[in-house]
């Protein structure tokens, strides 16, 4: 599926930077597209710094107060990082990079003991299916030994999509997220990963076993976030990689890239994978934070993330605003009554992600929201979804409204061709 249709063409210069529309330069409305990147990826970093020393001082100390403050310093460091996600459709050099740090879904039993009855004990698709990093200090994958009796940054790295398989993921805030809570058994009842700190605990105080190597491979883990995060942060600084292209030659492939996150962030990605997927199968393995019931919030700033983009307007975690002329000023130069109906939709999407934060607050998490029978959280999942799709077709238009062409948004199955999805 193609949501976005080549519009045709209007020269740049007809549109931006001309007085009588009061429009800002490109140039203008870029530099905040990739300040608010810069400071996204910086507050990223902040948090999982925060995080990382949390780590390790449930490492150095494990007790039910040090591994509660982790799994809180991991929720904190998820707000900031899901409002950059509009960056990685539309710039190459962030979504070659993703991966790293939110790969999902996960099979977790590469990284530690899970309970097969449930989750079971191989895959045709996946040799590494039950490897269990943790408990073996040797791994036989396809036919390959590998030395893993040492858990670092290099072992994991080397272990991440081994097999070219996706769901192999060993690094980045969902392999955190599964070590801290463990697998979520509850299905589409209430309650998360039930974890206990134990498991990191010394001695005969230890749960499930392994209890150093697993704490090895969580530090490996929350250094290596902080160093991803400390990359990305560089390409958007000043005379960075990721902010260089953005502002490079006449602002047409900055003005795309921005449209492009918007689009397919909106539609094919949180409309149609990480939400409309999971509301037609009526599947938890579909929820984007299913080991900490963390996904309404998850959702909720990734369509904060499209609105902050569009506005040129990013609250940091200090508290502190970065923003400066927008892509919505530019289109309101243009076409304001588009603007105004945009601004509208995007404020209505963060609404109804909102709402499946307030039901979670209640203690309605959302794998209960999609649980078949439930009609009333199915409903308000629907809106969510509704909400994305409507605004993506007034981010169509602005293709046309700031004269750039043949932008293409990710689709999806499950709101392009629901039969198909099973």
């Amino acid at each position: 599926m193609k949501i976005a249709k080549i519009l045709g063409t209007a020269a740049l210069v007809s549109t931006l930077g001309v007085q009588a529309y009061a429009a800002p330069g490109a140039k203008d409305v870029l530099t905040t597209y990739a300040d608010i990147a810069h400071a996204g990826y910086e507050d990223s970093l902040i948090t999982a710094k925060e995080l990382q020393a949390a780590i390790d001082a449930l490492i150095a100390q494990p007790s039910a107060e040090t591994f509660g403050a982790a799994k809180s310093a991991w929720l904190a460091a998820r707000a900031p990082y899901q409002q950059t996600e509009v960056y990685r459709f539309g710039n190459a050099i962030v979504d070659d990079w993703e991966g790293k740090v939110n790969a999902w879904p996960l099979d977790e039993g590469l990284i530690d003991y899970v309970e097969t009855g449930l989750y079971g004990e191989e895959s045709e698709e996946n040799p590494a299916y039950t490897a269990n990093v943790v408990a073996n200090p040797t791994l036989v994958i396809s036919g390959e030994t590998i030395d893993a009796s040492t858990i670092d940054a290099a072992l994991l790295e080397s272990l991440h999509e081994i097999d070219d398989v996706e769901s192999n993921v060993a690094t980045g805030y969902h392999a955190i997220e599964f070590l801290l809570w463990g697998q979520d058994l509850n299905g589409t009842g209430a309650g998360a990963g039930a974890r206990e700190w134990t498991d990191y605990a010394a001695g005969d105080a230890c749960t499930n076993g392994n209890c150093d190597r697993r704490g090895a491979y969580l530090k490996a883990a929350g250094d290596l976030l902080v160093s991803d995060l400390e990359w990305i942060t560089a390409q958007w600084a000043e005379g960075g990689e990721a902010r260089e292209t953005v502002l490079e030659g006449d602002g047409v492939p900055g003005l795309t890239a921005i449209v492009t996150g918007m689009g397919s962030l909106s539609y094919g990605e949180l409309g149609g994978e990480r939400t409309k997927l999971g509301l037609l199968l009526h599947d938890p393995e579909e929820e984007h934070d299913c080991f900490s019931d963390n996904t309404h919030n998850s959702h909720y700033y990734d369509a904060l993330g499209i609105q902050n983009v569009y506005l040129g307007r990013y609250t940091r975690v200090d508290g502190s605003v970065v923003e400066g002329p927008s892509l919505s000023d530019l289109v309101a130069a243009k076409d304001a009554a588009l603007d105004t109906e945009l601004r509208g939709k995007l404020a209505t999407s963060v609404l109804a992600g909102k709402a499946m934060v307030t039901r979670a607050q209640g203690g309605e998490h959302f794998d209960q929201l999609i649980a078949m029978g439930n009609d009333e959280g199915n409903a308000v999942v629907q809106t969510f979804v509704d909400a994305l799709v409507d605004q993506t077709k007034s981010i169509e238009q602005i293709i046309a409204a700031v004269g750039i062409d043949g932008i293409e948004f990710e689709g999806s199955d499950s709101l392009d061709n629901p039969s198909a999805v099973n």
